[in-house]
């Protein structure tokens, strides 16, 4: 093959030497001839003598100035500015040289005679140069009028200017851009390499039925989520499937293609831009310390760690027990931090002297807490795995943190905590509980960071859903009216250590999670995103909600009231006052319950936790 591919090359080259050679003779001559107004008997006899005689010396030196610029080498078929560039000059270079030549060799010709030869030569050099690309565009072109998707894009930057030529100038794309949206009204009715700007959003359904779309690509890296927003709401309207660039960086390095599309997520439907926080300014605390995160290979653990080690602690300690997530974010660790001192640990919270000797051996300086079983369903299922895991979990972690002289323990927690209708809810409030009766008596500064959903972690609904869409439908959802709080998992990371570095012990931090989304309207959007229409071609099925769920999660209990911080995202529920003789009693109760694995342990959760209402 190999072979082949060769061969095919030098008859290429072969053939544009050959051109060239003709290409070269027939500009000399036609110079000439244009010059005496292309009557060729008219020419004087000297003039024509001079341009014959020297015409090997010609041809010899442009073939060698060719080679020199590569004429003999580029792929044609991708040509570019650089090559028209390379031709232009090795014209003109030829010319000089020719002039020269003639001079030293006493050769008279017209005075007008350079510039029109190099005008001749650059024009058939061109031809043979980009005649190919022309042709095979036509093809292409054509091909994709027969088979291909008609794109629709919107926004008429440069970065739609980059994504036309790359559909256009790619082999491998069956796409065929049809027009172009944009609201400035300066752009509207210009063309972007030959593609119409339409008009404004106000035409893109008008648009979607006159040019039959099928996909609508959103090239506005660089705007606001409300923007965005409003746009999709426009569009999801329509059949299309929509996709958008990731962010303005790809703008920045120059990577914007079509490969860099991606489907467009329900975080753009949330209408509001991404919660930034300054990092830099709140790791302080991080940088050269031992930080330990326990299950950091579930998503909000390991987003904790990617955030941890981008700060350069002295070691970052990964506890989990399942092995194949502790391994992947040790991997993808490694691979972006490799300075990074990293120890990746396979341990259970519930086991006392494993907690313990890990804190004995690494003595960490902070402690995240995320380890925990969160399925709220599965929870009910099984109440005491929930609270030997949960609840003794945590203690055992704490207590290792106490005793080995950590500065710093955040839990991870959940606004299921707040008026519990679900034991997974319920063992997070008793797991803030022990957090606050443990940093009265120690000099560690223990807190709880409470919040609700995150957008793609593990038993997140958007994932079913994508799953439900590809195996086509139906959509499944507990019930019409049921309302989430929603955050991205980085946003909800980069709050939690801000709350962290904020911490002075016994604090309840409570993140504002924004407005409250229905599931069901998450549910039509992803589908009609996914380019289907509701109910014809995917449905959506209520499946009545799920042992210990509500309708509405809360992140604050009434009596706990609220204390700003410097971010006004995040703030402080007041702690409440516990009878730590009864609480130790009950808990003690609970222990022995759940390890003999007796069914009334719900009775002994209620007394503990008044606020707990079993959800039958």
């Amino acid at each position: 093959m190999k072979r082949t591919i060769n061969t095919a090359l030098l008859y290429r080259r072969i053939f544009l030497v050959i051109y060239d050679i003709i290409a070269v003779v027939a500009a000399a001559v036609i110079a000439l001839v244009i010059r005496y107004e292309f009557v060729y008997r008219n020419i004087e006899e000297s003039f024509l003598e001079s341009v014959y005689s020297f015409l090997p010396f010609t041809v010899v030196i442009a073939l060698l100035v060719f080679a020199l610029f590569r004429l003999y080498n580029s792929l044609w078929a991708f040509a570019g500015v650089n090559e028209m560039q390379n031709i232009v000059v090795a014209c003109g270079i030829t010319v000089v040289l020719n002039s020269i030549g003639m001079m030293i060799f006493h050769k008279s010709v017209p005075r007008s005679y350079p510039f029109m030869f190099v005008c001749l030569l650059i024009a058939f050099t061109f031809v043979s140069r980009f005649s190919y690309r022309f042709f095979r565009g036509l093809k292409r072109k054509s091909m994709k009028q027969k088979a291909g998707t008609n794109v629709m894009i919107i926004g008429a930057g440069e970065a739609a200017n980059l994504i036309i030529r790359d559909i256009i100038g790619s082999r491998y794309t069956h796409m065929q851009i049809k027009c172009i949206i944009d609201d400035d009204p300066n752009k509207q009715g210009r063309y972007i390499q030959g593609i119409k700007v339409v008009g404004g959003r106000e035409k893109i359904k008008q648009s979607v039925d006159a040019f039959s779309i099928d996909e609508i690509f959103i090239a506005m890296p660089s705007v606001s989520k409300w923007v965005i927003s409003g746009i999709v709401e426009i569009c999801k309207d329509t059949t299309c499937k929509l996709r958008t660039l990731p962010g303005m960086y790809q703008l920045v390095n120059g990577e914007v293609n079509v490969s860099q599309l991606k489907d467009v997520d329900v975080e753009d439907l949330l209408g509001r831009d991404p919660i930034e926080v300054d990092l830099d300014s709140i790791l302080g605390y991080v940088q050269n310390r031992c930080v330990l995160v326990t299950g950091g290979g579930g998503s909000i653990g390991s987003e904790l760690c990617r955030q941890i080690a981008a700060h350069k602690p002295s070691r970052l300690i990964i506890v989990d027990i399942y092995e194949n997530n502790a391994y992947d974010i040790q991997q993808e660790l490694k691979h972006n931090f490799p300075e990074l001192d990293m120890v990746v640990l396979i341990a259970s919270v519930r086991n006392t002297r494993r907690m313990n000797r890990i804190f004995e051996q690494y003595k960490p300086d902070i402690v995240y807490h995320a380890a925990a079983h969160k399925h709220v369903p599965l929870m009910e299922d099984s109440p005491n795995e929930a609270i030997k895991n949960n609840v003794f979990g945590t203690w055992k972690t704490a207590q290792a943190a106490a005793f080995y002289g950590v500065k710093k323990f955040v839990l991870i927690s959940t606004d299921k905590a707040v008026n519990p209708t679900n034991i997974m809810g319920a063992s997070k409030r008793i797991c803030e509980m022990i957090i606050q009766i443990f940093n009265r008596h120690y000099d560690t500064e223990f807190v709880a960071v409470r919040f609700g959903n995150v957008l793609g972690s593990n038993g997140s609904v958007i994932p079913l859903f994508r799953r439900q869409i590809e195996a086509g439908g139906p959509v499944t959802v507990t019930h019409p009216d049921i309302i989430r709080y929603f955050m991205t998992i980085p946003e909800a990371v980069s709050l939690v250590l801000q709350a962290g570095a904020y911490a002075r012990g016994g604090e309840i931090f409570v993140l504002d999670m924004g407005k409250p989304v229905k599931i069901l309207d998450l549910a039509k959007n992803l589908i009609r995103l996914s380019g289907y229409k509701v109910g014809e071609d995917i449905r959506i099925e209520f499946t009545g909600l799920r042992p210990g769920e509500k309708l509405y999660e809360e992140l604050l209990m009434e009596e706990e009231g609220l204390q700003e911080t410097e971010n006004k995202l995040i703030h402080i529920g007041k702690p409440i006052e516990i009878d730590e003789e009864q609480f130790f009693l009950q808990l003690k109760r609970l222990k022995e319950i759940s390890e003999d694995e007796e069914e009334d342990i719900r009775k002994v959760i209620k007394e503990m936790v008044p606020t707990y209402c079993e959800q039958k």
